[in-house]
C-alpha cells in the first residue's frame, strides 16, 4: 500500500513539475499575432496564389497589418472590393484599383507560323525550349505545350486546339502564375487605359528577314510605329517594338501602321 501510494505522489509530482516547466517555456516563447491579421484573413478569398508576391494570404495579411495599409500591395483574386475592403479595415483610405490585362505576346499560330519539325518528347515548354528552337523554327515564340495552363489555379487560360497558342478568359485574377510558368516570357499583365491595351504581339528579336522566314507576323523592327507615335511610348530596341503602358493612350496608331500587323489592341473589361 505504502508502495503504491508513494508511486503516486511522485507520479503527480512529476506531472506537477512537467506542467510548470510547459507553462513557462509557452510564456517564454509565445508569439503574439495581431488579432487584424485574422481579419485581414477573413476579407481574403484564401487563394494563396502567390500574385501578391507572397507565398501565401497569410503573409500577405501580416505584411499590411505590420505596414498598417497596402503600401502600393494588392490581392490579384480579390479585386477592387477586397482590397478597398482591406484597405478600410487598416484605416488606409480609399484604394485605387487599377485595371490590368494579362496578355500573350505572340502571334505565331499554325497559320502565320506553319510548323517545320514535329516535337514529341516531354510535354513541357521549359524542356521544350532548352533543348529545340520550336516547331515553327522561332526561337522566341509560343512553345504551345500548357506549362501556363498547369500553372493557373483559376481555370483563366487553355492552349486553343487551331493555333496552338494560350487563350486568357474572364476567370483571370491576374495572379501571375502563367507569366512565372513562360519560360519565354510571352505572358505579360499589363496596366489598362481607359480605352484598352496596345501591344506587341511578338517577342522574335532576330532581324526583319530572318524573323519573317518562320513568322508572317512577326516583328521586323521597321520603327514605323515609333515613328508614327506622338507620345513617344513605342520604342524598338533590338529589332523588337515596345510599349511603354504608362504612356500609352491606346490611340492605335501604331496598330493601324504596322506592315505585318505585330501590335494589337484589345479592349479588356474589368469590374
Amino acid at each position: 500500500m505504502k508502495v503504491i501510494l508513494l508511486s503516486s505522489i511522485v507520479l503527480a509530482t512529476i506531472g506537477m513539475l512537467a506542467a510548470v516547466v510547459l507553462y513557462i517555456v509557452s510564456q517564454k516563447f509565445k508569439v503574439y499575432e495581431d488579432p487584424k491579421i485574422k481579419d485581414i484573413m477573413d476579407l481574403l478569398p484564401g487563394a494563396n496564389c502567390g500574385g501578391c508576391g507572397f507565398p501565401g494570404c497569410h503573409n500577405f495579411a501580416e505584411t499590411v497589418v505590420k505596414n498598417k495599409g497596402l503600401n502600393g500591395l494588392t490581392c490579384p483574386p480579390g479585386g477592387a472590393a477586397v482590397n478597398s475592403a482591406v484597405a478600410a479595415m487598416l484605416g488606409d483610405g480609399e484604394h485605387e484599383h487599377i485595371h490590368e490585362a494579362t496578355i500573350v505576346k505572340c502571334n505565331g499560330n499554325c497559320e502565320n507560323a506553319p510548323a517545320k519539325t514535329h516535337y514529341d518528347s516531354i510535354s513541357s515548354c521549359a524542356y521544350f525550349s532548352l533543348i529545340n528552337a520550336g516547331g515553327n523554327g522561332c526561337a522566341f515564340g509560343c512553345l504551345g505545350c500548357g506549362d501556363c495552363v498547369k500553372a493557373c489555379k483559376f481555370d483563366a487560360i487553355y492552349i486553343d486546339l487551331q493555333t496552338k497558342l494560350p487563350v486568357i478568359n474572364d476567370n483571370c485574377v491576374f495572379c501571375g502564375a502563367c507569366v512565372k510558368a513562360c519560360p519565354r516570357e510571352i505572358i505579360g499583365i499589363v496596366p489598362e487605359s481607359e480605352q484598352g491595351v496596345v501591344y506587341v504581339a511578338c517577342m522574335n528579336k532576330d532581324k526583319g528577314g530572318e524573323a519573317k522566314k518562320n513568322c508572317a507576323v512577326a516583328c521586323i523592327g521597321c520603327k514605323k510605329c515609333e515613328k508614327t507615335c506622338e507620345l513617344a511610348a513605342v520604342t524598338v530596341e533590338n529589332n523588337l517594338a515596345t510599349i511603354n503602358p504608362d504612356k500609352c493612350t491606346a490611340c492605335k496608331k501604331c496598330v493601324d501602321g504596322c506592315p505585318t500587323k505585330a501590335i494589337h489592341f484589345v479592349e479588356v473589361k474589368n469590374e
